[in-house]
């Protein structure tokens, strides 16, 4: 057979292989199409929804401002920062600046894109926060911004012994899965319901280390109900004024979450 032949005959496996691909997705995700929320659930309101697209302008708006007055840490501490779903720990990258200006050690938390848990996930993200805490000889914080929090509080659990403390924001880890604007982009994108990840997790139950959550009225992605959680699952929550992509960057956020890490 000549190097033409295999090359055509590997390019036609290539495109066979993912032709059975996209079929097995589409085939997994048509059926999540049709599902619907159950009764109960609850959502942020459209108008706080459309709210949330005014943070494409942020970076602008913030070339406009003084510099963010943020305190020297009381205590400085390792931090490693988790993005929300579908986000890059770019997203994230002001306020991991404000927070190294602050005295903070900031580290991403290698997984690039969160695209949903997987137990492979969960493994290099525990290997992750083992190999830091290692490093630096401390436990570390782990501030994880909506999806990102809830990776947060599992890892905590899995490896209390590297976790100082959980600082969630926004993240929808009561109520119902549902209360969200967004469970129906995470199924088709993840391919799984949003009520049956492909990981073994108790949600709501709280990390057995400090875990507060910020939360905000007017957030249009995640019910408060979610965000802010009920007692016994979080140890404190703190309600903000930003909107929920506004966790990531908004001064209000950066400096909660300056404080949080002051606060023993």
């Amino acid at each position: 057979m000549t190097q033409t032949a295999f090359r055509t005959d590997g390019y036609a496996n290539s495109l066979a292989t993912g032709a059975r691909a996209l079929r097995d997705a589409l085939k997994r995700r048509i059926p999540l199409l049709r599902r619907s929320a159950p009764e109960g659930a609850h959502k942020p309101s459209v108008r706080l929804f459309l709210a949330e697209t005014a943070s494409v302008v942020e970076p602008v708006l913030r070339l406009m401002r003084p510099p963010l007055k943020i305190e020297q840490a009381v205590r400085p501490r390792v931090v490693i920062i988790l993005p929300g779903f579908a986000t890059h720990p770019k997203r994230m990258a002001y306020m991991a600046h404000q927070l190294e200006r602050a005295g903070h050690k900031v580290k991403r938390w290698g997984l690039g894109y969160n695209l949903g848990p997987t137990q492979e996930n969960f493994d290099l993200l525990g290997k992750r926060v083992c190999e830091v805490s290692e490093r630096y000889g401390e436990e570390v914080v782990l501030v994880g911004w909506s999806l990102g929090g809830i990776f947060a509080r599992e890892i905590a659990k899995r490896h209390p012994d590297c976790v100082a403390k959980v600082i969630t924001m926004g993240s929808p880890f009561s109520h119902t899965p549902y209360s969200n604007n967004m469970w129906r982009t995470y199924e088709l994108i993840t391919g799984y319901p949003v009520d049956n990840p492909p990981v073994e997790a108790e949600i709501a139950a709280k990390p057995p280390v400090e875990t507060v959550a910020l939360w905000s009225p007017r957030d249009g992605i995640i019910s408060a109900r979610s965000a802010c959680g009920c007692a016994g699952e979080r140890d404190r929550a703190v309600a903000l004024r930003c909107s929920h992509m506004g966790f990531s960057n908004s001064p209000e956020a950066i400096l909660a979450v300056a404080r949080e890490l002051d606060s023993d």
